[in-house]
């Protein structure tokens, strides 16, 4: 067995790991990275930007939130249920990580939120193009760890962690040659979660991938990270989907936005389930759609409201696919039909046609537009307080209607960790010498993503990654 020896070993060069083994790098330690898949960013290569409060860009265009509100709203929104010293030390951290992000070259747009009534704090990268922008962030962040001299060893997957009594020394890799004995006196863990792993999804959040839940699925992120540390004796923690609701299928951004419009939401009942108006939040809505019947939902719409997405425009733009219009709504419609997208996209001709073809009750939903459209007459709703403005009755044929299902970006927790990335065992004890950043111990969202302070999932990575190896550093010097 080919043996390797190093002060530092990085399991993962994604997000949280790239930012680790550059952090402990910095701190003059000798680190290896053990990459699974051919390239560093992982999952990260798809998203946009990172989270900050007081960066110097919000503080020149005078934007909040300030560090003790984003604190204040972060645990409110939790409910207290998460590690306060966790999320305040990543909080405190977040502006001089984008000056740290910035020293290598990397550059940003103006803060932005993600919704209205969000904060600004999603610091998306340039050229900032849509989702898969910050690849550019982590090719600066590559060339950066190489001239730190940090190794990179792909297509090398660990397989497991080695313990000697109460402190890791080391893990066991593996490439086309064989296993690699890897020694070392600290170890991060950033493998990204178990996002592409099905059975581990069912087994810890009870959704079935491909039934009722359409998630993104990245090669390799199998939950690795998580087993290896529950292997030996790391204290388990609730791992949760970071839910959105999406179209099932490669259904065209224009399209899609079409059905994520504030128009009637109905379950297979018939019935509306929440106040339309708060379609915007992808967050939000996924939670009330988990509660329904399969947990599907479908959005109604008729020729009237299409006209007027097609002359007078969006009621909501969504930052990743900024369409202002709906434009070639048939071409795009024939052209999903043609792909082989079917039970997603229903166009009827009376509502009896559309309660047959998407399975919803027919009574139920005959109740429901009579009252819905007569709120619309009235230009107020009592169930929920939606907003005059976009209470548009549904009576001229075509008709249509949109699948609603849950997706996500993938997992969140597994692993326990301390504010300084040290992973404890069940008895709450470090475990010395093991660490864990990123996905595998984003345990700061309780039971729901922080929607409303956007870039949190890859902000929680990299401010992870950088405390993780910073304190492993400091670990390997004394």
């Amino acid at each position: 067995m080919r043996t390797i020896e190093t002060d530092v070993a990085v399991i993962g060069a994604g997000a949280a790991g790239l930012s680790a083994a550059i952090a402990a790098a910095e701190k003059g330690v000798q680190v290896s990275v053990f990459e699974k898949g051919k390239t560093t960013g992982g999952t990260g290569n798809m998203g946009m930007g990172l989270f900050a409060v007081e960066s110097r860009h919000q503080k020149l265009r005078q934007m909040g939130p300030s560090k003790e509100d984003a604190f204040r709203v972060f645990m409110e929104f939790t409910h207290w249920r998460v590690d306060a010293l966790l999320v305040r030390t990543y909080i405190e951290k977040s502006a001089d990580t984008i000056e740290w992000l910035e020293s290598m070259g990397v550059e940003f747009l103006e803060p932005m939120a993600y919704f209205p009534g969000g904060w600004p704090t999603w610091h998306i990268v340039k050229p900032g193009g849509g989702p898969g922008c910050a690849a550019n962030m982590f090719k600066k962040m590559t060339l950066y760890a190489k001239k730190l001299g940090v190794q990179f060893y792909f297509n090398t997957p660990v397989k497991r962690l080695v313990k000697e009594k109460d402190k890791i020394t080391g893990c066991v890799a593996e490439n086309q040659d064989g296993e690699i004995m890897v020694k070392a006196k600290a170890v991060i863990i950033a493998t990204g979660g178990c996002g592409n792993n099905p059975h581990m999804i069912k087994q810890h959040t009870g959704l079935e991938w491909g039934k009722d839940l359409f998630s993104f699925r990245v090669a390799g992120i199998d939950g690795d990270g998580i087993r290896m540390a529950w292997e030996i004796g790391a204290k388990p923690t609730k791992i949760t989907m970071q839910l959105i609701y999406i179209m099932p299928g490669e259904v065209h951004p224009q399209l899609a936005e079409a059905f994520r419009q504030p128009h009637l939401l109905v379950n297979l009942k018939g019935q509306r389930f929440i106040n339309e108006g708060i379609i915007f939040n992808s967050t939000f809505v996924a939670n009330a759609i988990f509660n329904q019947p399969n947990k599907i939902a479908y959005m109604i719409f008729d020729e009237n409201i299409k006209q007027h997405m097609e002359n007078v425009g969006f009621d909501f733009i969504h930052v990743p696919f900024p369409f202002f219009k709906l434009n070639n709504f048939e071409i795009l419609i024939e052209n999903c039909f043609k792909r082989g997208i079917k039970d997603v996209i229903f166009i009827c001709d009376s509502i009896e046609e559309l309660a047959e073809k998407t399975g919803i009750d027919m009574d139920g939903l005959k109740e429901q537009l009579e009252k819905y459209n007569y709120y619309c007459e009235k230009g107020f709703d009592p169930d929920f307080n939606k907003n005059t403005r976009y209470l548009r009755p549904i009576k001229k044929p075509k008709f249509y209607a949109g699948k609603l299902a849950l997706g996500g970006y993938g997992s969140l927790g597994g692993i326990s960790i301390n504010y300084k990335c040290e992973v404890v065992d069940k008895d709450n004890q470090l475990i010395k010498g093991l660490y864990a950043a990123g996905t595998d111990a984003n345990t700061i969202n309780a039971d729901t993503y922080v929607f409303i302070l956007p870039g949190n999932t890859m902000g929680f990575a990299v401010n992870s990654g950088r405390i993780a190896g910073e304190n492993a550093a400091e670990y390997v010097k004394k």
